[in-house]
């Protein structure tokens, strides 16, 4: 029997989300360039990050493309949940060349369950590329992964609004990426 993985439309991600298609409270989530940490801890009582997974895989093609990869290159992903009082608000996904593990980003494989924004934000060499936003649907691997990982704990809607970019320390590059989940708009934007 042949199992049908889930695949990427061809490139997903916009410049800036689609106002038409965007949520007004969602809006203001997806463009802001500051860290999501700090927004979220700013908006509950309790800010937590809960480790998902830490491990060498072979990342999305979209992904080894956004960080230069060559197709089979392995690559050190972390995934946690951003949890607002409890809740998962945010599941986000860091990946980072396996090459790039030592020297400046030697920080990303021992940071376990501290927020990784505060880290990004609070060193002035690390350059933040700019944002770019989709729209990922059954279609993308992604969603399934959080179909998976939620185990229908959360009621998904078909599709989930996600931002991306890259943060860049001495020309190499750790990808980030934060899929928001329904729970997001419990929070003030």
């Amino acid at each position: 029997m042949t199992s049908i993985r889930p695949h990427f439309p061809a490139d997903p991600w916009l410049s800036r989300p689609p106002r038409a298609t965007v949520a007004a409270r969602l809006r203001p989530w997806l463009v802001d360039p500051h860290s999501l940490t700090a927004r979220i801890r700013a908006r509950c009582g309790d800010f937590h990050v809960a480790v998902v997974r830490q491990a060498l895989v072979r990342p999305h093609a979209d992904e080894a493309a956004a960080l230069g990869l060559a197709a089979r290159e392995r690559a050190w992903l972390r995934e946690v949940w951003l949890l607002a009082d409890g809740v998962p608000v945010v599941y986000a996904r860091s990946v980072l060349a396996r090459r790039h593990l030592r020297g400046p980003w030697r920080l990303f494989q021992g940071i376990g369950a501290r927020p990784l924004g505060a880290a990004l934000f609070s060193d002035p060499r690390i350059e933040r590329q700019p944002l770019h936003c989709a729209r990922l649907d059954g279609r993308d691997a992604r969603y399934h992964r959080l179909v998976t990982l939620l185990n229908g704990r959360v009621a998904l809607p078909p599709a989930l609004w996600a931002r991306r970019s890259a943060f860049r320390l001495r020309g190499r590059s750790l990808l980030v990426s934060e899929i928001f989940l329904p729970t997001i708009l419990r929070l003030d934007p």
